[in-house]
């Protein structure tokens, strides 16, 4: 054999990182933090092994924690102290992810992104205003244009507390342009929009519910989100964000749809997010804690997978054991 090209001598260890196409780092990476007005004390979530939900005492703790790991932002989610119908603590001036923003921005100098939804505030666990007799029809679903008031009052008021990004996760239809319009009406023209613009209704989100307590009390969320078989409604999804001003794209979940990511970042120039789901993230510890799997390697090779694919962003429950590990 007479081979000229060996693509193996391009795999030595001290040539292999110079040609290394896709690079992680801890910037590309935000942390979630569930912050619970309910409790005095940390509580650990037991489907997802190594987070806790905090008190709004211990939040700035829990960011300085991730922040010596060198990731540099945060994504906030919020267990209020009381539910109603329609989430009102969700943009009460003293809600918990409020207080907990204000905290934050006062005392350090992290990136804090704010999830702006209903679930975990309203008592039936949906993500917005719910149709009458919902509860005993599954037909019906989340009523869109009143929920679009509420979205956008939320997200003033986490503008309002400090945030430095909002990220609508509702899968309501309008809801970039209302809150781009309400937070330019507010003052608030400088904070970008990172948009959940292809969120699916996936099986991957149960250790999430679990720790947010955000599991709907009836039904499903077929009616709001996407259709995991589907990819072009995800593009149509995606532009009409982006005609309403979504500075932002997230994908989510973001392992299963790495050909969505992929997609959104060959066809536009905006940044683009991906979110490694909970249940991607307990799969991967349930193996290792089976002996089946090395938990360090597999998260790692995980989110280069997702960077590979086309995200700039990760928001990602791996964000400290990853960025220790680089």
């Amino acid at each position: 054999m007479n081979l000229t090209d060996r693509p193996r001598r391009l795999r030595t260890d001290g040539v292999r990182p110079l040609i290394s196409e896709t690079r992680l780092d801890a910037t590309d990476l935000i942390a979630p933090v569930f912050v619970d007005a309910t409790t005095d004390e940390r509580v650990p979530i037991e489907t997802m092994p190594g987070h806790e939900r905090v008190p709004v005492d211990e939040a700035v703790a829990r960011v300085e924690e991730i922040r010596e790991t060198g990731v540099e932002a945060v994504m906030l989610f919020g267990i209020p102290n009381a539910k109603d119908e329609y989430g009102s603590r969700a943009w009460a001036e003293d809600g918990v992810v409020q207080e907990a923003t204000r905290r934050i921005k006062a005392e350090t100098d992290t990136y804090v992104v704010t999830d702006v939804c209903l679930c975990e505030y309203t008592s039936h666990g949906h993500c917005g205003v719910v149709e009458d007799e919902a509860a005993e029809n599954p037909r019906l679903t989340v009523r869109n244009d009143e929920t679009l008031d509420l979205l956008t009052k939320t997200a003033v008021s986490q503008a309002e507390a400090g945030a430095d990004m909002v990220a609508p996760s509702a899968m309501t239809d309008g809801m970039v342009g209302a809150i781009r319009q309400g937070l330019d009406e507010g003052g608030y023209t400088d904070v970008p929009i990172m948009s959940y613009a292809a969120k699916y209704e996936s099986a991957f989100y149960g250790p999430f519910r679990d720790a947010a307590d955000g599991a709907p009390a009836f039904g499903d969320r077929r009616h709001y989100q996407m259709d995991p078989a589907n990819a072009r409604e995800a593009m149509r999804e995606v532009e009409l964000d982006v005609r309403q001003g979504a500075d932002v794209l997230m994908v989510k979940p973001a392992l299963p749809y790495l050909d969505i990511v992929r997609a959104i970042r060959e066809e536009y120039d905006h940044p683009v997010a991906a979110y490694n789901v909970s249940g991607e993230y307990a799969m991967l510890h349930a193996a290792a804690d089976k002996g089946w799997l090395n938990l360090e390697e597999t998260a790692v090779e995980s989110l280069l997978s997702i960077k590979r694919a086309g995200a700039d962003l990760i928001l990602t429950y791996f964000a400290e054991d990853v960025a220790e590990a680089l």
